[in-house]
């Protein structure tokens, strides 16, 4: 009677490791042994069995394939609140200004989002709509999601930078909605930046971990995430500017987008961040000089 040929289906420098799947093939009635090589231990079965036994070692490896490892932590920005504390005094400055005379009458008719008036060329309505709000609770509740929103995405990729890819962003949205919406449109409020931010942040994340070995829903997540919260809190209420809203946070993961190419990203944290949030400002004071000399 002929020996069995015998085929190797798997071999490790380990024996425990032999002897796992030596117990899957046990349990699914295929016979093997254990010989010792040179330096290392080997699997082997009968050559006929062999496509079988290796269907099922492929089977239990892809069954307990350790996870992918998690992204390495992100780069945290120190000094997130002070954007917040600069927005903030921007839109109460603007409010002040404008409550206690301090700027020309007519200063909110020569800065908000005018169509027909952008639509003949007065660009700088774009930027200076951001920081006009109709009353107290318009105010208020732009202040307080910017704040919360703003904070986040500073931490993430600077205070400097953040804000300004929120104006940039915001007030790109602005001049879409200027130049398409029809000549009566009149618009103003800083809630077009809340939603650029928080369009930034979430591309910004969503492209960071689309590269990593994680399952698509923690990839997506960051980009799923600020949509729901787009919905959530950007469509509810009586008069919501719902184009001005939906254009800012598209704007904001377009530039987050941008921004959040590699070498782009890894040079974020050299960036001095006063220079990238000193132009923001510079951009907001400007449009305010041509609409108050226009």
């Amino acid at each position: 009677m002929s020996t069995p040929e015998l085929v190797t289906v798997f071999r490790s420098p380990l024996k425990r490791l032999c002897n796992e799947r030596l117990l899957v093939l046990t349990a699914v009635g295929l016979e093997g042994v254990i010989v010792l090589g040179e330096g290392e231990f080997r699997l082997e079965v009968d050559a006929l069995a062999a496509p079988a036994a290796l269907r099922q070692l492929a089977q239990y490896e892809s069954e307990n394939r350790p996870p992918p490892p998690p992204p390495p932590p992100p780069h945290v920005f120190p000094y997130a609140w002070v954007g917040c504390l600069a927005y903030a005094a921007v839109l109460f400055g603007v409010a002040a200004a404008l409550s206690h005379g301090w700027w020309r009458l007519d200063a909110f008719e020569a800065g908000d989002l005018d169509a027909a008036r952008v639509q003949a060329g007065q660009w700088w309505r774009a930027w200076t709509a951001l920081t006009l709000h109709l009353d107290g609770p318009h105010l208020a509740a732009n202040l307080l999601a910017g704040v919360w929103f703003g904070y986040l995405g500073a931490t993430q990729l600077g205070v400097g930078t953040l804000w300004f890819l929120t104006v940039t962003a915001a007030a790109g949205a602005n001049l879409i909605e200027g130049l398409w919406a029809p000549p009566g449109h009149h618009s103003v409020g800083a809630s077009t930046a809340v939603f650029a931010c928080l369009g930034a942040m979430s591309a910004y994340s969503w492209r960071e971990r689309l590269g990593t070995p994680q399952r698509w829903a923690r990839r997506w997540g960051p980009l799923i995430a600020g949509v729901v919260l787009l919905g959530w809190t950007g469509s509810a209420g009586e008069g919501t500017d719902l184009f001005a809203h939906v254009g800012g946070f598209a704007m904001g993961v377009l530039i987050g987008s941008v921004a959040s190419l590699t070498p782009l990203r890894r040079r974020l944290p050299r960036v001095p961040q006063w220079l990238p949030g000193g132009a923001a400002l510079a951009s907001l004071a400007l449009a305010w000089a041509c609409a108050l000399h226009s």
